[in-house]
């Protein structure tokens, strides 16, 4: 009796956990732990000598059964929450252009709180120096503003 021979099939399927298992370990995320938890099923119904056919079929039913099952619990744990920046503050806020804001030059800035930020418009259109805006989102490094309108400058003198 030959171990390797008579055992090829459970040696085959411990060789996938421990690939599987490594793949496991040096990924950030969850990325094949199913799949070692179904190789390793298949490697424990290999040892009672049954045909591969029911030992794949085996190892992908529990690969996907622990998938399915798992999955969402660990997606919903691991979702880091989305934490405001002192810069999200901005986002609202009026701001006075220091230098005209032109998209298509790539030219623009206002200041906000005291401090210098590039600035875009968020329609296109150039604003001049002097003018409030209104700060809509942050880009990168870009506060994309809108031209302040009769209604929030009547709200503001309030």
């Amino acid at each position: 009796m030959n171990f390797f021979v008579d055992y090829k099939y459970a040696i085959f399927w411990l060789v996938l956990v421990i690939v599987f298992g490594v793949i496991e370990g040096v990924t950030p995320q969850l990325a094949s732990i199913w799949f070692a938890g179904g190789a390793l099923a298949a490697l424990i119904v290999s040892l009672f000598r049954v045909d591969v056919w029911i030992q794949a079929v085996v190892f992908v039913g529990v690969s996907a059964l622990l998938l399915a099952l798992t999955r969402p619990l660990v997606k919903k744990r691991l979702r880091a929450a989305v934490v405001p920046t002192n810069s999200d503050a901005a986002i609202g806020k009026v701001a006075v252009v220091t230098e005209r804001i032109d998209n298509t030059g790539a030219t623009g800035f206002v200041r906000l709180d005291g401090t210098l930020w590039t600035a875009r418009s968020a329609d296109g259109s150039p604003v001049e120096e002097g003018e409030e805006v209104i700060v809509d989102r942050i880009e990168g490094v870009k506060l994309i503003v809108s031209r302040k309108t009769e209604n929030e400058s009547a709200a503001d003198a309030e």
